[in-house]
């Protein structure tokens, strides 16, 4: 990225370039003697520096990264549901949980190396915990879930050792909660606009719509009369997605205006409309295996959605130095009436 300095207007220019907004001058006629040109200051739009963007968008790629979130998210809470099944005694729940946990922790693990382009790279992170970095934390929250989920899945296939199969479950449950949200917060500790203006939310709205996702799917794999917990964890899940996407649409001013737009938008549409309909068939049919399947499928297609729906919407407000400024400029001129008001009380 162009290397820049940040004007006193909210602009942006280069170090060692012109400023990006520029004074206009008019003329005025029927004046002599050096004084006819006076300058005169119009009002402009804010822009950057030959149109690039404020901040550098983020190098992740799509559909790696989105896939990564709604794998990670589906595979933590089919691994609670899966624990909660041993122990409430539903042995075909627990078999599809453990293998729905697994399987999304190992394609999750592939989607994430394969954006980083290196098997290494993911290696590298894990020779250094630094606490104040979602991502490290993230990193030894996949890594230990990824190998119990994965454990607890082949064993569930070949059949061996019960009792190690039930810890390896209950250790990857253990972790499936913040498998399930720390992606939220990986997501709006960045400088990115729509992203970092809902930090509250999106750790909310990713486990809902993890819950949601993980619930559904196994539900779809699981007989009826033992699919009560996904069906439970289904509905809650969607309730939670859809109320919280609902304030980082809408709460945020400007800067909520790429999750309304363009394709960014029209996922979140999509998405709204699988998790209304996925949960309301799950209300209404899901004890009947046709409905529970066809729920199941909304609901994760739902929260697949939201995921590319978010990322998308992030990637764009990155890219328009609008969603930079505009903030900024809001956030200098609150400071600057607080000081005033201040000052009126002081004096």
């Amino acid at each position: 990225m162009t290397e820049g300095i940040a004007t006193r207007g909210g602009g942006w220019r280069r170090a060692d370039g012109p400023p990006a907004e520029t004074r206009k001058k008019k003329r005025r006629g029927g004046r002599r003697g050096g004084r006819g040109e006076v300058a005169m200051v119009d009002d402009v739009e804010f822009t950057s520096y030959y149109g690039r963007p404020i901040i550098k968008p983020p190098v992740w790629k799509t559909p790696d990264v989105p896939l990564y979130l709604f794998l990670g998210g589906a595979a933590g809470s089919s691994s609670i549901l899966g624990a909660l099944a041993d122990v409430t005694g539903r042995p075909a729940l627990a078999r599809a949980s453990r293998l729905t946990a697994g399987g999304g922790a190992v394609l999750s693990v592939v989607y994430l190396i394969h954006d980083l382009g290196r098997p290494a790279r993911f290696l590298h992170m894990l020779r250094v915990f630094k606490p104040t970095s979602p991502l490290s934390v993230g990193t030894y929250i996949l890594s230990p879930f990824g190998a119990a989920a994965g454990g607890a899945a082949a064993l569930e296939l070949l059949g061996w050792f019960p009792g190690l199969k039930r810890f390896a479950g209950l250790v990857s449950a253990v972790f499936g909660g913040p498998l399930a949200t720390y992606t939220g917060v990986l997501l709006a500790n960045t400088a990115v606009p729509s992203w970092h203006a809902p930090h509250t939310e999106l750790p909310y709205l990713f486990g809902g719509s993890a819950m949601a996702a993980g619930g559904g799917i196994t539900m779809a794999f699981t007989p009826v009369e033992e699919a009560g917990p996904s069906r439970k964890m289904a509905v809650a899940g969607a309730a939670i997605e859809l109320v919280v996407m609902h304030r980082v649409e809408n709460g945020h001013g400007i800067v909520s205006e790429p999750y309304h737009e363009d394709r960014a938008g029209l996922l979140l549409r999509l998405a709204k409309a699988c998790t209304v309909a996925g949960a309301a068939l799950t209300v209404v049919s899901g004890r009947h295996r046709a409905g529970a399947v066809a729920s199941g499928v909304l609901l994760a297609a739902g929260s697949a959605l939201t995921r590319f729906g978010v990322f998308d919407a992030g990637m764009a407000s990155a890219r328009d130095p609008k969603y930079t400024v505009v903030p900024q400029r809001e956030r200098m001129a609150a400071r600057a009436a607080e000081q005033a008001h201040a000052s009126s009380l002081t004096q």
